[in-house]
């Protein structure tokens, strides 16, 4: 597991570095994967020109975009647990599962949220969680009605 997690990284980096322009396209390169294409899930289908994907995999990798909870009850505990849930919809669509996640971005639209948030969201993502940063956004919060989104990173 623990080479798998790197090899992992290590596509990732070359991905980003390649795509930054620094001229190691080349590196991200690292196997002979069919899954090299870029794959689009999720597209708003209603929009003249989408302005995002909700999903997309590229070399091995799932990126799942920003989840939120746009309905009452709005309480944090009920808000994380419909994001996870969504958040794992995304993962098992892609070919991919919460056992993988690599990375998780949460934006609180009160930090005083934190610890609800927490209680919801540990063991969520196996014996061995991903990396994690949260924030709580700025004025005017997060978009829509959620008290929470996540966003997330994992391999196939």
């Amino acid at each position: 597991m623990k080479n798998e997690r790197r090899s992992v990284m290590k596509k990732l980096l070359a991905s980003v570095i390649g795509f930054a322009g620094f001229g190691v396209a080349a590196s991200a390169k690292t196997t002979n994967n069919s899954s090299a294409e870029k794959e689009v899930f999720d597209i708003e289908e209603d929009q003249d020109v989408p302005l995002f994907s909700g999903a997309t995999t590229f070399s091995g990798l799932v990126f799942i975009a920003g989840k939120g909870a746009h309905v009452a009850p709005f309480e944090i505990k009920a808000h994380t647990e419909i994001v996870l849930k969504e958040l794992e919809k995304g993962l098992i669509a892609a070919g991919s599962s919460m056992e993988k996640v690599l990375k998780v971005n949460v934006y609180l639209n009160d930090i005083a949220d934190y610890k609800g948030m927490n209680e919801v969201y540990k063991g969520r993502f196996g014996k061995k969680p991903p990396v994690r940063t949260t924030v709580a956004v700025a004025k005017g919060g997060v978009p829509g009605d959620s008290l929470v989104e996540m966003d997330c990173i994992a391999y196939v």
